[in-house]
């Protein structure tokens, strides 16, 4: 199995009129991915759907401009500039600075798999992940982006996120990854009433059939979910009740090195506050 969102050639301009220069340029950028670092100008111009003549010359501008960098052969892959104003988002260094010392206690726990991700509309983005070699293998990546109804770290979001966001999860689609995955939407919202009830989100073979993840909400200076953490076991040999304590607590601490005042209170009152 693959990740999802394998970039494909350009459907047209964004937003269905006539396309801009930054519309171009983000569908250029936007043809890269973890499967395809390095292209040719060829292969940019077709998946982002552009003229050549087009593609050469804001790939030029890029590659001046250092969003992009050229190698020997000729290739293009994503520039070291893209990566200093990636490092100016508030919900990626600074949260990964402030959870970095709860991820590594979690890792101990287990020596599998630790993720922590934020939730971009129905996906979720891993922006730190620990890992060890002989951990039980899984298809997440930091920058990667996966369906949040089919992960730990996605339904422990979810399950905290603003109502309306909640009804579109719910609407569906749900992609089927395997045959756990949650593709029906009364069984996504008794999970996530679940969820809240208990503090933690298990995500149990939806994926991949032999992983189980176990995650819980981080809260902000709001008291907004911010963030999810996660522990990723083979499911053969674990049992989620046991690993439930220690990522409540790593997600309980986290929330607390950034503030959010629910983190603050007795566990029995912040695990219902809404």
């Amino acid at each position: 199995m693959t990740a999802p969102r394998d970039p494909a050639p350009s459907a047209g301009p964004r937003g269905g009129g006539r396309p801009t220069v930054t519309s171009r340029v983000l569908d250029i950028l936007e043809a890269f991915s973890a499967e395809s670092a390095a292209l040719n100008i060829t292969q940019i111009a077709r998946r982002a759907g552009l003229p050549l003549s087009t593609a050469h010359r804001l790939v030029g501008e890029l590659a001046r401009w250092g969003a992009l960098e050229r190698d020997g052969d000729g290739l293009y892959r994503i520039g070291l500039r893209l990566f200093e104003v990636a490092a100016l988002a508030p919900r990626g260094p600074a949260l990964r600075e402030a959870a970095m010392p709860f991820l590594e206690d979690l890792y101990e726990a287990t020596h599998e798999n630790v993720h922590l991700a934020v939730l971009d509309g129905l996906e979720v983005v891993y922006i730190e992940r620990i890992s060890a070699r002989d951990a039980v293998h899984v298809l997440s990546r930091v920058g990667g982006r996966w369906p949040a109804h089919a992960t730990g770290v996605g339904l422990a979001m979810l399950a905290h996120a603003d109502t309306a966001l909640q009804e579109r999860a719910i609407a569906g689609p749900l992609r089927r990854f395997t045959d756990k995955t949650i593709t029906s939407g009364p069984r996504l919202r008794r999970v996530l009433a679940e969820v809240r009830r208990t503090g933690v989100a298990v995500s149990d073979g939806q994926v991949e059939t032999f992983a189980l993840s176990v995650g819980a909400p981080v809260f902000g200076p709001d008291d907004a979910v911010v963030a999810a953490v996660a522990i990723v076991v083979p499911s053969d040999g674990w049992d989620a009740r046991a690993l439930t304590p220690v990522v409540r607590a790593s997600a309980r601490g986290i929330s607390r090195a950034l503030g959010a005042p629910r983190a603050l209170r007795p566990p029995e009152t912040a695990l219902h506050a809404r």
